[in-house]
C-alpha cells in the first residue's frame, strides 16, 4: 500500500503518531484514496491533505475511517483520544476555521484546551441516516430528523392503503 510523503521533521510528536496511526488504519482497509473517499463523506484530495499532515481531519472524518477498517468500540476510542491531543498542538499555517452554524456549543471534543479541539470540530459532512446524534430516540427536529418521520409516516400510509386495496378488492 502506502507510497507516503514523508512527513515535515518539525511536526510536534502527537501529529507525527496520531497521522502514522490513521496510515496504518488506511492501508489495513485495502482501499485507495478514491475508493476510501467514496465511502466515507471526505474526498480523496481531503484525506490526502489528512494522511499528509497538511491539515488535521475533522472528528468525524477519524470516525469515518474508524468505521470503514472495522473498529468499534475500544480501538475505534483510541483514535479519537489520539485525534483530541493531536488538534491541541497541530501547526497552524492559517487562522482555525471557525465552527459553522451548526455546531452546537458543548457538543464534541473538548478537553483542558476546549477551544483548540472545537476550533477543528466542524459541521459533519457524513449522511443524515448516519450521525450519532440522529440515531436512537426521537428525532431531533433536524431536517434529517424531519425528513425520516416525513419517511416513516408515508410508509405507514402506502401499508394502510395496501391493506384496505387488498380487503376491498378480495
Amino acid at each position: 500500500m502506502g507510497a507516503w510523503q514523508p512527513l515535515p521533521d518539525d511536526l510536534p510528536p502527537e501529529v507525527r503518531h496520531f497521522v502514522e496511526q490513521l496510515r496504518l488504519l488506511k492501508d489495513g482497509t485495502g482501499l485507495s484514496l478514491v475508493a476510501l473517499g467514496a465511502r466515507t463523506a471526505y474526498s480523496k484530495s481531503s484525506w490526502q491533505r489528512y494522511l499528509n499532515a497538511t491539515q488535521p481531519p475533522p472528528r468525524q472524518a477519524v470516525a469515518a475511517l474508524c468505521r470503514v477498517a472495522g473498529l468499534v468500540g475500544a480501538d475505534a476510542e483510541r483514535h479519537t483520544v489520539r485525534w483530541e491531543m493531536a488538534v491541541k498542538v497541530w501547526p497552524r499555517t492559517a487562522p482555525a476555521p471557525v465552527p459553522g452554524p451548526g455546531r452546537v456549543p458543548g457538543h464534541g471534543a473538548e478537553g483542558s484546551d476546549g477551544e483548540a479541539v472545537a476550533a477543528y470540530e466542524e459541521v459533519p459532512t457524513v449522511p443524515w441516516w448516519d450521525r450519532p446524534e440522529e440515531r436512537g430516540g426521537a428525532p431531533r427536529g433536524g431536517p434529517g430528523g424531519r425528513l425520516l418521520l416525513y419517511a416513516v409516516a408515508l410508509l405507514a400510509a402506502l401499508l394502510v392503503t395496501a391493506v384496505v386495496s387488498a380487503v376491498a378488492l378480495g
